[in-house]
């Protein structure tokens, strides 16, 4: 049973090739697509909320 309501970018379509992500309690969930079973890393929320303003950052600074 999975718990965890998994998501992806809306910019990825239909595609597989892709990360999801899933919250839970204190920690960001991270797996791969195409291995919904697989491995998954576990971040916590302020390291998760570090790397999305650094890339968001970096993205602007490219654009």
């Amino acid at each position: 049973m999975n718990i965890h309501q998994w998501r992806k970018s809306t910019y990825s379509g239909d595609s597989s090739n892709c990360v999801e992500i899933a919250t839970a309690p204190a920690k960001i969930l991270v797996r791969d697509s195409k291995a919904p079973t697989g491995s998954r890393l576990a971040f916590p929320r302020t390291v998760w909320a570090d790397f999305v303003h650094h890339t968001a950052k970096s993205r602007v600074a490219s654009d």
